[in-house]
């Protein structure tokens, strides 16, 4: 049976990405659209406008000092928000503040009840840190989504699992020694891949040590790979019974992305969601907040984040 799922649309989302040719354009929202409503799961989609993120909120894991350079970048037009790989253009703090808010319209409509699941394509930003940007990535919005759900709607114990080619460093290191955030990486090995952390001993801190698993991938892993060390990450998520999943589902892992170098199909986004949304019905009520994150093949990331929002709805079949 079906459940009704939320998807985080419309144009002012759509609106965050890089001109000139940058691999993380502004049409990759909208290839992910199209090929959305070819899918059997259309009946059960409530699509929901972004908003644009307050200042209060996105402080909840930045600092002010660096809100205040992008918001000073943003009317200049021009500059970079980090070392050379995240540009300023006219109107990136509005359209960075439309993908924190649409992750966390997300959240309160899955934690309030209105639906159990729910998927913001243009979230999952998780390269950003509290100061600064990072690899695309402007404002981290799983990242305040994260520190919302734990400090404000008082949730004990949340389970991010991440599954971008890239090591989610801006969420891992934000919450490394945090024990409530139950953290799972699978990514292409970092002596190969940007930003290159995640390695195995990288377990988390002090309290924390434990609840972080990084998973790091060889070049070339294909779908068979990724299903050998999928029940390692759901032991992970089981043993810290969390209350809410987070999934970042970067689609830059599928053979064929022009920056990356691992093979997967969408079949693996296929099996990493429909896993995650049965544990989410034996720990979270069901509840699952996903965001698209990386994916710079226009086609592998429509296939893989449709393929992920039919088995998060169950319309898969």
């Amino acid at each position: 049976m079906s459940d009704p799922i939320i998807i985080i649309t419309g144009p002012e989302l759509a609106a965050y990405g890089f001109p000139n040719g940058h691999p993380f354009g502004p049409d990759r929202h909208d290839a992910f659209m199209a090929e959305l409503e070819q899918s059997a799961c259309v009946p059960v989609l409530d699509r929901q406008p972004s908003r644009e993120a307050s200042r209060e909120e996105i402080e909840s894991f930045h600092t002010p000092g660096y809100i205040d350079l992008v918001i000073k970048l943003s009317e200049a037009g021009a500059g970079y928000l980090d070392g050379g790989d995240t540009p300023a253009y006219p109107g990136v703090y509005e359209a960075a503040a439309h993908t924190v808010g649409g992750t966390l319209d997300a959240l309160q409509f899955v934690l309030e009840g209105a639906v159990p699941r729910a998927f913001n394509p243009i979230g999952g930003l998780h390269h950003a840190a509290r100061n600064t940007a990072a690899g695309f990535c402007v404002f981290n919005d799983a990242a305040v989504a994260i520190a919302i759900a734990l400090d404000r709607f008082g949730l004990k114990k949340v389970a991010y699992v991440d599954i971008d080619a890239h090591h989610g460093d801006g969420v891992f290191y934000g919450f490394e020694d945090d024990p409530r955030v139950i953290f799972a990486d699978v990514h292409e090995d970092g002596r190969f891949l940007y930003p290159g952390t995640g390695n195995r001993s990288e377990t988390g801190k002090g309290e924390a040590v434990g609840t972080k698993l990084n998973i790091p991938m060889p070049p070339g892993s294909d779908d068979s790979a990724f299903l050998a060390i999928w029940d390692e990450v759901e032991a992970h998520i089981e043993a810290g019974s969390p209350q809410l999943i987070f999934l970042q589902c970067g689609a830059d892992s599928l053979a064929g992305d022009p920056i990356t170098h691992l093979n997967y199909s969408a079949d693996a986004h296929a099996h990493a969601a429909r896993r995650l949304r049965t544990l989410a019905d034996h720990y979270c009520g069901g509840r699952i907040i996903a965001m698209g994150g990386g994916g710079y093949n226009r086609s592998n990331l429509a296939s893989a984040w449709t393929r992920v929002v039919e088995n998060l709805a169950g319309c898969d079949n």
